[in-house]
């Protein structure tokens, strides 16, 4: 099923403001809310469809994109939520602000991330890979609650326990998040020494992450339910691995092709030859034909790298470099003197010795010039 424009989700124009944006999201928010539209499909996926299109026009750079490219230019950059309770996580205090206390959530706990680093050829088969980064976990001490052992946490005074306060200002009255309880409608006066009041604890933690094949550099893997606790009973966040490729010795990435600059001689150039190259899955051979210039690109198909988004490989760019030798056998110098005679061209002729140079200087300087009376 196609994905609807989503200026048309918002039924705002293109020129909108992000303000103008907001407000109509605000409206359908409240129309398609699940609170309002209990056991209603439909209304959820209008739901979440707003919210997708607000997450996408709400963030400059998202829109820019999705204006030049759709939603395409988007792709992968999108929310695209698993379901109410990440939008509740994304969009909190717009909830809480339209829908009070009541309409609060369990909140998703904090995203960690780690870095994992890969081969060429880790990239292009895929690979599993354990990686370490830390994290908050729950206290033993106080058993995440933040109180000291033999106390517990009291009902905020502030805001009864509701964790939002209502202010108002003439006729207009607007809840807020609690100042004293910062949202949790409750405080500790005995806070638990280990974890300083927090309920949580930093920790090391090793698990593993599955690589597909064909990740590039830079992209992410998300290792679902493995990032901090929700400080309300919410599901857990996750953990981020950005992947960065280790250069190759040979081969250079241009997406899902790969480039390998050989070098050849003068007469495979001129003659034509079949060439041993090397590729990911061993060695190959590439036809070079007769006067190949140098920089010129052979492809063999089938033989770059696989794309975690589709199928198929892409190619082995072959992009050849004649190379000049330094020096040469005397047999070899003297073929290429009669080449160069056959062809008529201009070649130095061999250079003498600087010693014999100045030899012959002085000895021309010593013969007696002819004299005219």
């Amino acid at each position: 099923m196609s994905q609807r424009d989503y200026y048309e989700v918002l039924s705002v124009e293109r020129t909108a403001s992000g303000a103008e944006i907001a407000a109509s999201y605000r409206k359908l928010a409240i129309k398609y809310h699940p609170d309002k539209n209990p056991d209603d499909e439909q209304a959820v996926a209008r739901f979440k469809e707003a919210s997708e299109a607000f997450d996408v026009l709400n963030d400059p750079d998202k829109r820019s994109r999705y204006d030049r490219f759709g939603h395409a230019g988007v792709n992968g950059n999108g929310a695209h939520f698993r379901d109410v309770e990440d939008i509740f996580s994304a969009f909190g205090d717009i909830f809480g602000d339209l829908f009070g206390g009541a309409a609060r959530r369990a909140r998703k706990g904090r995203d960690v991330r780690c870095d994992v680093t890969l081969t060429l050829h880790e990239a292009a088969n895929g690979v599993t890979k354990t990686v370490q980064f830390q994290r908050h976990e729950r206290c033993d001490d106080c058993e995440g609650s933040g109180a000291a052992p033999g106390s517990k946490r009291e009902m905020c005074s502030y805001c009864g326990g509701h964790g939002r306060v209502i202010q108002s200002a003439g006729i207009v009255r607007m809840q807020t998040t609690c100042p004293a309880c910062h949202g949790a409608g409750s405080t500790i006066k005995q806070p638990c020494r280990s974890c300083r009041g927090t309920g949580q604890r930093l920790k090391s933690v090793k698990t593993e992450v599955k690589i597909p094949p064909g990740v590039d550099d830079g992209m992410q893997i998300r290792i679902t339910g493995q990032g901090e606790p929700s400080p309300n009973g919410g599901p857990s966040g996750d953990c981020y691995c950005f992947l960065s490729i280790l250069p190759h010795a040979l081969f250079e990435r241009d997406g899902q092709h790969l480039v390998c600059h050989v070098p050849i001689s003068y007469t495979q150039a001129v003659l034509g030859c079949t060439l041993e190259v090397p590729t990911l899955q061993g060695r190959g051979e590439v036809e070079i034909p007769a006067g190949t210039q140098s920089g010129d690109v052979f492809r063999i198909g089938g033989k770059g790298m696989p794309d975690p988004r589709r199928r198929g490989l892409g190619d082995l760019l072959v992009q050849v470099a004649i190379e000049v030798p330094k020096k040469l056998a005397p047999e070899e110098e003297k073929l290429l003197r009669e080449l160069a005679t056959l062809e008529h061209k201009h070649v130095a002729p061999e250079r003498k010795g600087w010693f014999q140079q100045l030899k012959e200087y002085f000895t021309l300087s010593d013969e007696p010039s002819e004299t005219t009376d």
